[in-house]
Order: structure tokens, then C-alpha cells, then sequence
């Protein structure tokens, strides 16, 4: 995104009881449980879920074993869906599963040998972005939408609005001038919630306890709209309502909107898979150059063929924001940053079980110390290398 002028950018954002988003979840939790036991589990775990089913499938070659009922059952449990009056609940639900292993025509390539380094699970394309719009270098509407469905969430775990329910959506609307975002248009929740609460409540609360609490003071004017369960009632919810199914929410999974996406999901694969650990390593690319100063915005492509270690290209775009030409950054990301399937995983620690927390408010912008991506330890060198 770059536009001169005022102009608006709209991010959107769900709750851990999502359909999709209980999809992501039940599939990263698939994958800690076996990457706990076996750190080179190859794991591809897709999960569907609607009324009263919960359907895993995929390819897994592991020394370890899942309990596949005793893991989606918990993660259903944890996310909120405790009650059979919710039409979708941990207790109740059937649990199948299909899986598979995963085809020994892709391990020979992906699996490192006397012969060759660890090549890539797949072909494909990853984006990183970072920008200076908020303290985690991450674009504002996302990170807000965020905001507001963690808030969301906190406020029913925690009883404050205890007529909540797991289901919800944020989206927020934020006017630009130029880079500079200087307030906010509009903010969009939607909230389960029970059949007692009186709507006239229920938005008065959001305003006062979720809005309020998430939205900075100055952000908002007279002018800010602000819309909360616009069809007047969401008592049905989460898979009753709707079917989810894991990988669904990939823009919520990143930056919002803002810039490209190379397509792949992140959940329920183990980072042998570049969709994921390339897209780790392209926003950990990105922030540092960022936080370093040698650029105010900038987005990274990395591409790769299967089974072959060594990206096939890498592309920086700085928005003509750069103190320095864009090919010399590209030199010091080469020279920099591990880019092979296997020195990304070891650079940024990713055989651990530390997933399932990825697979709700975001991927990127995060604070918790498994989000290794997230680090600026390259920024001082990049600097220095940079001659700023």
C-alpha cells in the first residue's frame, strides 16, 4: 500500500471461535502434539468443521502418535464450545479423521541426505512486510482488528460480559494522509452472544469495554462510525452456522490486506513446508531492514521450487522509501539471512511445539517470546553494513 493523499485501508480480524479459525487451531494443535514427540514429524493437517463434526485429513509421517479425538476434543473445549445449547460443543461432536502418509515421492526431495541439503516442501511464494505504523512495525488496521477480537475474547473468558459467545468478527477502517495513519473511519464488531441480552446493551458494553479499551482516544472523532451486530442478532454461531475449514483466513493470518500474499496457508504444516517457515523468515527479513532504518516500508518476495534449497528469487520493493538502492539491500539480505528450508528452521528455532498459539489474532506483530520471527537482533548489523 502507498498512496499519496487522504485515502482509507480496511483490515478485518476473527475470534478464536471462528469456524475457520477453530480449523487452524485444531490443525496446529495436531501438529505441537507431534512435533513435540518426533521434532521432524512431516505434517500437513486440514480440518473441516460444521454442526456437530469435526474432520481431519491430510499427510503425516511421524515417529510419534496423535490421539486425534483426545487433541480436537481439548482444543474445542479450550476455545469455548462447552455447552450443547451452543449447537457445536467438545462433548458431543463426532471426531473423524483421514489420514495418510505423506508421499515418499516428496520426501526424497524435502528430506536432507549424504547427497543433498533439505530441499523445499513445495513450489512456491512468500511475502514479508513490515512498515513503521505501529511499534511492532505492523500495518494499523490489522493490528487494531486484532486488538479488538482478543478483547472480545478476554472479556468472555473472563465474565465481564458473560452473555458472550466463542463466535465473532472485528474490522476496522483506518483514513490515511499520505503514510500516516491519522484516525480512524470506522469500526466494524460482530459478537455471539446469548438469547437473554438486549442488542441496546450488548452495544453499549462492546463501546464502553472492548472499543474503548483497544482503540486509542485520539484515533477516534465525531465522525468515527462505529457498527456493532448490524443485523440486530448473532445468538447462532460458530459451526452451526457456518463450515470452517483450515487455511481460509490467510490475510487475517498476516498483514491485513496490505501488500502481497503468495497464496499458501500457515496451519497444520511443519516448517519443512515454506509456505510457513518462508513466510517466517521474510517478515523477520523485513522487520529487521525496517528497524534497522534503512528503509520506512518495505516487502520481501522469496520463491522456491520443491526439493531444491536455494530460493530460485528474492525481491525487495521499499516503496522508494530507502536510504540506500534496492539492490544493496538485496545484498545484505543474502548476506544476512539464512534462506535454505533448513538454516531458516534452525535460525529461527521452529521444530517446537509452539504453533497453536500462531493460529489465532495473527502471525505477525506478536510479543510472546515462540514468535522468533519477531525479533530485531539483525537490525544493529544491518545498519552498520548499510554505512547509515
Amino acid at each position: 500500500m502507498s498512496q499519496g493523499g487522504k485515502h482509507l485501508f480496511t483490515s478485518e480480524s476473527v475470534t478464536v471461535g471462528h469456524p475457520d479459525k477453530i480449523c487452524d487451531q485444531v490443525s496446529d494443535s495436531v501438529l505441537d502434539d507431534l512435533i513435540a514427540q518426533d521434532p521432524k514429524s512431516r505434517v500437513a493437517c486440514e480440518t473441516l468443521a460444521t454442526t456437530g463434526l469435526v474432520l481431519i485429513a491430510g499427510e503425516i509421517t511421524t515417529l510419534g502418535y496423535c490421539d486425534f479425538q483426545k487433541v480436537v476434543r481439548e482444543m474445542v473445549r479450550e476455545i469455548g464450545y462447552t455447552k450443547a445449547e451452543y449447537g457445536f460443543d467438545f462433548q458431543t461432536c463426532c471426531v473423524l479423521s483421514s489420514i495418510h502418509e505423506q508421499s515418499p515421492d516428496i520426501a526424497m526431495g524435502v528430506d536432507e541426505t549424504s547427497e543433498h541439503e533439505q530441499g523445499a516442501g513445495d513450489q512456491g511464494l512468500m511475502f514479508g512486510y513490515a512498515c513503521r505504523e505501529t511499534k511492532d512495525l505492523m500495518p494499523m488496521p490489522i493490528m487494531l482488528a486484532h486488538g479488538l477480537v482478543r478483547r472480545l475474547t478476554e472479556v468472555r473468558r473472563q465474565n465481564i460480559l458473560d452473555y458472550l459467545r466463542p463466535d465473532g468478527k472485528s474490522q476496522v477502517t483506518v483514513e490515511y494522509d499520505g503514510d500516516k495513519p491519522v484516525r480512524v473511519e470506522a469500526v466494524v464488531i460482530a459478537a455471539q452472544h446469548n438469547t437473554t441480552v438486549k442488542i441496546s446493551d450488548l452495544r453499549e458494553d462492546l463501546k464502553k469495554v472492548v472499543i474503548g479499551e483497544v482503540i486509542p482516544a485520539g484515533m477516534i472523532d465525531k465522525n468515527t462510525k462505529i457498527y456493532i451486530n448490524g443485523t440486530g442478532r448473532f445468538e447462532q454461531g460458530g459451526p452451526l452456522a457456518d463450515t470452517g475449514i483450515t487455511g481460509r483466513k490467510i490475510i487475517v493470518d498476516t498483514y491485513g490486506g496490505v501488500g502481497s500474499h503468495g497464496g499458501g496457508s500457515f496451519s497444520g504444516k511443519d516448517p519443512s513446508k515454506v509456505d510457513r517457515s518462508g513466510s517466517y523468515m521474510a517478515r523477520y527479513i523485513a522487520k529487521n531492514l525496517v528497524a534497522a532504518g534503512i528503509v520506512d516500508k518495505l516487502e520481501v518476495q522469496i520463491a522456491y521450487a520443491i526439493g531444491i534449497a536455494q530460493p530460485v528469487s528474492i525481491m525487495v520493493d521499499t516503496f522508494g522509501a530507502a536510504k540506500i538502492g534496492e539492490d544493496k539491500i538485496k545484498e545484505l539480505v543474502r548476506a544476512h539471512f539464512p534462506l535454505t528450508p533448513k538454516t531458516m528452521i534452525k535460525h529461527l528455532d521452529l521444530l517446537r511445539p509452539i504453533y497453536r498459539k500462531t493460529a489465532a489474532f495473527g502471525h505477525f506483530g506478536r510479543t510472546e517470546p515462540e514468535f522468533t520471527w519477531e525479533r530485531t537482533d539483525k537490525a544493529e548489523v544491518l545498519r552498520r553494513d548499510a554505512g547509515l
